[in-house]
């Protein structure tokens, strides 16, 4: 049920680096909370240069032209120790396929009740309990 939405440069990276960008946040849920790889609700965002800014040396980072936000509406009910598995795990993979630095990718978690998450239809699938995974 996680939400993604990476704010990029525009005309940064191709639709393929897209594409692999989102493979690599759903595969950081994947690997890091057992989610099933079909809980994928990613958005991809570009942004002029007069409309994404990141400090390039805040908190001793060394941000590059590649430097990105990305959001994660997540369920409220993760712990800590989750919360870093995906961070760490988005980090790694979002590396791994685009070829930027770990210094590019700023990552804000969003907890959000599970009960207000609908998959469709209207409904609210999960007001009755958290997922099994």
């Amino acid at each position: 049920m996680p939400v993604f939405n990476a704010h990029v440069p525009a005309n940064r990276f191709s639709p393929e680096q897209k594409r692999a960008l989102a493979d690599a946040l759903n595969q950081s849920l994947v690997q890091a909370l057992g989610i099933p790889e079909g809980d994928r609700f990613i958005m991809i965002s570009e942004h002029g240069e007069s409309e994404l800014f990141l400090d390039p040396t805040f908190m001793g980072m060394r941000r590059s032209s590649d430097a990105m936000i990305i959001t994660v509406l997540l369920g409220a009910h993760r712990p800590l120790e989750d919360k870093r598995a995906v961070t760490a795990a988005l980090n790694k993979l979002v590396v791994e396929a685009l070829g930027i630095s770990p210094d590019d990718i700023f990552v804000a978690l969003i907890p959000v009740p599970n009960e207000n998450f609908s998959f469709g239809r209207g409904d609210l699938q999960l007001a009755e309990g958290a997922p099994r995974w």
